[in-house]
């Protein structure tokens, strides 16, 4: 039986990383606003490569996304699901790839108990799971995301696909967050 060089774990910091919080538009697919077909749905560079890295050591992984669109009556929550179908078929890693999905349909405004920057999603699924935050991370192109983990108490990267026209840089800098091209240059300068 051939072994696994990722089973053993991924290391961040000197603790094995136990769950990976994520983003989905901007993060793992080109951001098209308010994005409900599946057609549409295009893989960022180096996605596939990094989850699969993440998934064969065994990391927990989640997906949590705000989705204003279903709020603001553009589109349906079968539409998103259709969505993150479609992300899945074309990360090829099976469709049970995420541990836990959470949609925010909320638009922005209206009362959600969910919807990014909460930290509700985050802080149930290490409670649910007995993760420690600390071996936790949120990765995500946008403040609610950083700020949703922030809240939550687990570590935070920025993914800023475009140079050229990061997402509210002030504020990342504010927070701290460090900022990465791609998942897969957060995966490898951060977890070697």
């Amino acid at each position: 039986m051939e072994s696994n060089p990722d089973a053993s774990g991924i290391s961040v910091r000197g603790r094995v990383l136990e769950a990976l919080f994520l983003d989905r538009d901007g993060t793992l697919i080109v951001h098209e606003p308010y994005l409900h077909d599946p057609d549409r749905v295009v893989l960022l560079p180096g996605v596939r490569e990094a989850l699969t890295r993440v998934h064969r050591a065994g990391v927990k992984m989640f997906l949590f996304t705000n989705q204003s669109g279903v709020g603001r009556g553009m589109y349906t929550l079968a539409d998103v699901a259709a969505v993150n179908r479609r992300m899945l078929d074309l990360l090829h890693l099976g469709h049970d790839l995420f541990t836990a999905t959470c949609i925010a349909p909320e638009a922005p405004g209206e009362t959600s108990p969910y919807r990014k920057p909460s930290p509700r999603f985050i802080r149930e699924m290490l409670a649910d799971h007995r993760i420690d935050a600390a071996a936790a991370w949120m990765v995500g192109d946008s403040p609610v995301d950083w700020e949703a983990g922030l809240a939550a108490g687990i570590n935070v990267a920025a993914v800023v696909p475009d140079p050229a026209a990061p997402k509210a840089p002030e504020r990342r800098a504010d927070l701290g967050v460090a900022a990465y091209p791609t998942l897969l240059d957060w995966l490898a300068q951060v977890c070697g």
